[in-house]
């Protein structure tokens, strides 16, 4: 059976996936992908036309809809939205345990000014899906102020993540279980929008201090 174009897509992020710890997002990953999907070293071009930014934003929205569907297969989802929130934070990130340097590389790549476009969108797209998972169906102001304070909320956690030395990442757990304390605490914001980007300077600053190895801050 020959697979669909989406296929071959999902077929080849996967493929990267284990090759971006050694050379990133890079020609030379995906060149490896596709020889192991059974396609010439340049034939993935044909299935990203828009090249590295498009294959690093199928990485993130294939993540997403495997977080989602992790929560959606549970048997019981708790029922405050708060900690619905929390448990698809925790699924996303026990999901990226085993390949977290491939994270680490991700956010290295969105760091840089040019994908900052990029980096908004992947950001908002996972903030979104967590909070419609949650059940979330709020279309007022609400809708972008809930989004603005995740996107602060799950960006340091990702950070934490990238930090956390422990099995089970209880670090990283109890870090989540914080922020999520402080949000009750947020008042309502006059500008979301602005509030959502300055969440997303902060995080792309933070990446870019931890690619050179500063120590996080618990």
């Amino acid at each position: 059976m020959t697979p669909t174009d989406s296929d071959m897509r999902a077929q080849l992020v996967t493929a990267a996936i284990a090759h971006v710890p050694f050379d990133g997002w890079s020609h030379e990953t995906l060149s490896l992908a596709a020889a192991e999907c059974g396609l010439s070293d340049t034939q993935w071009h044909d299935y990203f036309p828009g090249g590295l930014d498009e294959v690093v934003e199928l990485y993130g929205a294939l993540a997403d809809d495997k977080m989602v569907s992790a929560y959606h297969e549970m048997d019981q989802v708790p029922a405050p939205t708060h900690l619905k929130v929390r448990t698809l934070i925790l699924l996303r990130l026990h999901q990226a345990r085993g390949h977290s340097e491939t994270v680490r590389r991700s956010l290295g790549f969105l760091a840089q000014p040019q994908h900052a476009a990029l980096a908004t969108k992947m950001l908002y797209r996972t903030v979104d899906a967590i909070w419609r998972a949650a059940g979330d169906t709020t279309t007022d102001y609400n809708f972008y102020t809930k989004r603005a304070t995740l996107a602060a909320v799950y960006s340091a956690t990702m950070l934490a993540f990238l930090a956390d030395d422990t099995d089970d990442l209880a670090k990283t757990e109890a870090f989540l279980d914080r922020r999520l304390k402080d949000v009750s605490r947020i008042p309502k914001m006059a500008k979301p929008a602005q509030v959502f980007v300055t969440g997303l300077a902060s995080v792309v600053s933070r990446a870019t201090g931890m690619m050179g190895r500063r120590p996080f801050r618990w």
